[in-house]
This record gives structure tokens, C-alpha cells and sequence, in this order.
């Protein structure tokens, strides 16, 4: 995912700095002049500071903190969550720091197999997944006639990555357009629709009650997939 950020200058935040490895190792990857900073809850993390690696010591679930954070550093390239691993802590990390990375930048949160753990309270209707899932439903909300949500990242986040343990929302402004119907005004074949001429339900075409049976059918189908 970071492969092409390879020798690239940019300004980097990583959540949870721990024993501080991590910082040298993005300060290498990326270019000589880029900017790294820690963010972490542990006050004795700030030793870690050096040439272009600043720490801040705050809560990922306070907006406060992010806002006073954003406010001094400006936008940055690339967001990694690996801090808390909380429902709460990884969707207020999200909600906050999207709309401070630059377009072509992303977030990262990892280990985000915690949605399916008890120990941190999931699985929940609340949980990290969900709301990712969610995000996948408001960027498709673009589309017009499909349900909008009364908070929204659309215009912001063109796409998600998902893998194992990690979700990835890739930034950029440019491309979080609205997806309007243009009327043709050139010539029009008038084709017809040959969706309802399958063979499996050409003779529901006409009615209503089967037309119903076959969509309960094909949810029957589909349903191992989404077990």
C-alpha cells in the first residue's frame, strides 16, 4: 500500500509510538526530508524526539486534541492507526483525521480484528467494521436516489482497501464526485432490456407475485456468501 510513497518526502502520523521503533523505520523508508510524528498517551514517549520526528503526547478520542494537533502541523500524507484498537478510539481517529489528509494521501488503521474480539467489546452494531462498511455504503450514496447519511465522509474518501486485520481509506477530494444521469440527445436505439429475458425468469416477467418469489430465490442463492 506504501510502495509508492517509497523515497517520497511526506508528513506522516503514526498512532502509537511504544518503544519508538517504528519512527526510524519510516524516517528510512521515506524521503530525507519528511516529517514524522508520534502520537501516543505515554508522556516518556516524547525522548523519542529527533531531526524531523516530533512527538505529541494525547488521547486519539479526543477531537480537542486533534484539532489543536491539525491546527499546528497542518495537512499530512498518510495517517497509521495502530493505538488503542477501540471501537470509539479508531472511529474518532477516523472522523477527525480524514479531512485533514491531502488528496492522494490515505489512513490506515490496523488491527482492526478487534471488531470481532469480546475483549474490546464486539462484535457490536457499533463496532470499527461496521462503520467501515458503512463508508463503502455513503461513497456509493453519490449515486443519485441511493439513501445519503446525516454524516458523511463522500467527499473525502473515493475508495476503501480492506485486508486482513487492516482497512485502508484512500483520500482525494478530486475524485469524490457526484454521479449525475446525463440525458442522451443523440440517437436512440431503443434496444430492449434483455434482463428480463433470462432464461431462469423469463416467465415472471408479467407477474408481480412471482416476480416477488424470484427475488426471495435469489436471495436464498446468495446467502452463502455472505455467511
Amino acid at each position: 500500500v506504501l510502495g509508492s510513497y517509497e523515497g517520497k518526502d511526506v508528513t506522516m502520523i503514526e498512532i502509537g509510538v511504544q518503544d519508538g521503533g517504528s519512527l526510524k523505520i519510516w524516517q528510512e523508508f521515506f524521503g530525507p526530508n519528511s516529517r514524522i510524528i508520534g502520537v501516543d498517551l505515554n508522556p516518556k514517549c516524547k525522548k523519542f524526539e529527533d531531526k524531523n520526528i516530533k512527538i505529541y503526547i494525547g488521547s486519539q478520542s479526543s477531537e480537542i486534541f486533534w484539532t489543536n494537533l491539525f491546527n499546528e502541523e497542518g495537512k499530512v500524507d498518510i495517517i497509521i492507526d495502530d493505538g488503542g484498537h477501540t471501537n470509539y478510539q479508531q472511529i474518532t481517529t477516523a472522523i477527525n483525521c480524514i479531512p485533514y489528509i491531502k488528496d492522494e494521501g490515505m489512513l490506515i488503521t490496523e488491527d482492526v480484528h478487534t471488531s470481532y474480539l469480546k475483549r474490546f467489546d464486539n462484535p457490536s452494531k457499533y463496532s470499527f467494521i461496521n462503520f467501515a462498511k458503512k463508508t463503502i455504503d455513503d461513497i456509493n450514496s453519490l449515486f443519485p436516489g441511493i439513501k445519503k447519511f446525516q454524516f458523511s465522509l463522500n467527499k473525502y474518501v473515493y475508495s476503501i482497501q480492506n485486508f486482513e486485520s487492516m482497512v485502508v481509506f484512500f483520500i482525494d477530494r478530486s475524485r469524490c464526485k457526484i454521479n449525475e444521469i446525463k440525458i442522451n440527445d443523440g440517437e436512440v436505439s431503443n434496444h430492449e432490456d434483455y434482463r428480463e429475458l433470462d432464461t431462469e425468469s423469463k416467465f415472471f416477467k408479467k407477474s408481480k407475485i412471482l416476480r416477488n418469489f424470484k427475488k426471495k430465490l435469489s436471495f436464498l442463492r446468495l446467502r452463502k456468501f455472505f455467511r
